[in-house]
């Protein structure tokens, strides 16, 4: 994924407020209302103990002696897969580069984990996704996913690929029918592919002939995604857009499936046309009717805009000029005087939670064509009533890299409660919670290198048990990998943010 560090200028630090001094409201709870939104004063951030306005969470981080991850007191991880040490089935080591990830539950108890790898070109990355016969899409290309089984006891199991030959698979989705929808952050592809890029793969945890021969699902558009959201109800499924280039900005996408394919499941994907279902892009508007040209002039949490959606004419473009984001207006002109489209910057982690879709802007910069400045932004978008609304935001203030949160990605609605988000920002990268009345919080920081390698992958285990994440690694340096990527498994006295009870079951 592009991160900031590719975007802006180095030196600039980024400390964080929510919503400018307000903690903004999550507002997770079955009412869907907003709470009162609490003061947080600019001093009781970024404090010693990792605490953010005003807020402990699980308590102060505890450095980590073998130099992966801080967390409280109380908490553990385990390392259950190592980029270029541990090993696969087919005896070739881990992958590189584990983002995305999503886990479901193991026969016998324990957990099957699905983990993207974000591998571009040959060379450098040195350890890409097998390419195994029967699993390869595409000879040229290094990126893919591999599949990783945990026991009840949290040892690992084994791990396998899944999906090979695609290409800087970055994030994704869980599907309701128990899937993992892999995203291709790549447009047209990557050195070496010698086939189009740019598009969604299904894998499955259970069935391992069901990800032979894999194949696109074209009828998802052809782009630079990052990642998506599942509606359970209406299979509807929302996507997130990241392009590497600053401008034209990414959008926000809606696929509907058609009756005919209803409801899915297993196969329904692989059995859908090029053309099947609409795919539209969304367009957010003000109440006086004007149309929000950018999500980046939103500052005050509980912001809202409703939503209609705008249909893509041509969902697998073949030249950079005819890509999607391009084939909608980006300026007014004398026949169309206002801005047809929504945009934004860095559209990054997506996840389906309470009754609708959260998904997440990583920052805006003015340098990259933005309106406003911020280091980040949680929407919701409701489904029922058709609108979106700011559920937290961090404010752009340049004074610190490494004890304010910045650069969200990865996204996970916790069944204890509120949200977690995974850094990719400047400085070093933390497991941000944000609360139900949205005061926000660090789980973890990572201690490996120098620290500001991203966290990816962030999803609980289906007995809500075990949070994972992975240390997506650090870049080659003279042809050796500094920090390798790491898939962990933490576990740790959980409990619902605002005192006690049981998880959701969400």
């Amino acid at each position: 994924m592009t991160t900031q560090r590719d975007s802006v200028q180095t030196g600039l630090s980024r400390r964080s407020f929510i919503g400018g001094g307000a903690a903004a409201t999550l507002g997770l709870a079955l009412s869907g209302t907003l709470a009162p939104v609490a003061r947080a004063s600019g001093a009781d951030h970024g404090s010693a103990n990792g605490a953010v306005g005003g807020f402990d969470g699980y308590g102060p981080l505890r450095p980590d002696p073998a130099g992966l991850l801080a967390l409280p007191n109380g908490f553990h991880y385990t390392v259950v897969a190592e980029s270029g040490v541990t090993l696969l089935d087919s005896g070739e080591p881990t992958p590189s580069w584990p983002d995305g990830a999503a886990s479901f539950p193991r026969p016998g108890g324990g957990s099957i984990l699905i983990t993207n790898h974000e591998v571009r070109a040959p060379g450098t990355f040195p350890h890409g996704v097998p390419k195994l016969p029967g699993l390869t899409y595409d000879s040229g290309a290094n990126g893919g996913c591999t599949t990783i089984e945990i026991d009840k006891h949290g040892n690992r199991v084994r791990e396998y690929v899944s999906l090979a030959g695609t290409g800087v698979n970055c994030a994704g989705g869980k599907t309701p029918w128990n899937t993992w929808l892999s995203c291709e952050e790549v447009y047209p592809g990557t050195t070496g592919s010698t086939t189009q890029h740019g598009f969604v793969f299904e894998v499955d945890p259970y069935d391992e002939s069901a990800n032979l021969n894999p194949q696109p699902i074209y009828a998802l558009g052809r782009f630079e995604h990052e990642a998506l959201a599942v509606d359970p109800d209406t299979g509807q499924i929302y996507q997130t857009e990241d392009p590497a280039a600053a401008a034209p900005h990414g959008l926000f996408y809606r696929w509907t499936p058609p009756e005919w394919a209803l409801p899915l499941g297993r196969g329904s994907l692989r059995a859908l046309g090029p053309t099947d279902g609409p795919l539209e892009a969304m367009r957010a508007r003000r109440e006086d009717g004007s149309v929000v040209a950018d999500l980046c002039i939103a500052i005050e949490p509980g912001t809202t805009y409703a939503v209609e959606w705008v249909a893509v004419t041509n969902r697998r473009p073949t030249t950079n000029a005819g890509v999607i984001r391009r084939q909608f207006n980006l300026e007014p002109s004398a026949t169309n005087p206002a801005r047809d489209i929504t945009r934004s910057r860095k559209l990054e982690g997506a996840w389906w939670g309470d009754g609708g879709a959260y998904f997440v802007a990583s920052f805006a910069r003015t340098g990259d064509g933005s309106e406003v400045q911020h280091d980040g932004q949680v929407w919701f978008y409701d489904p029922l009533s058709s609108t979106i609304t700011l559920k937290l935001r961090f404010a752009y203030t340049p004074e610190d890299n490494d004890n304010d949160p910045d650069g969200p990605d990865n996204i996970a609605v916790s069944p204890y409660g509120g949200v977690i988000l995974a850094e990719d920002g400047a400085g070093v990268q933390h497991l941000v919670g944000a609360t139900e009345d949205g005061h926000t919080y660090f789980l973890a920081r990572n201690e490996a290198g120098d620290g500001s390698s991203e966290l990816a992958g962030v999803n609980f285990s289906p007995d809500k048990r075990t949070l994972f994440v992975s240390l997506f690694g650090a870049p080659v340096v003279n042809g050796v990998v500094t920090v390798p990527g790491t898939v962990l498994a933490v576990t740790g006295p959980w409990k619902r943010q605002g005192g006690g009870g049981p998880p959701t079951d969400d």
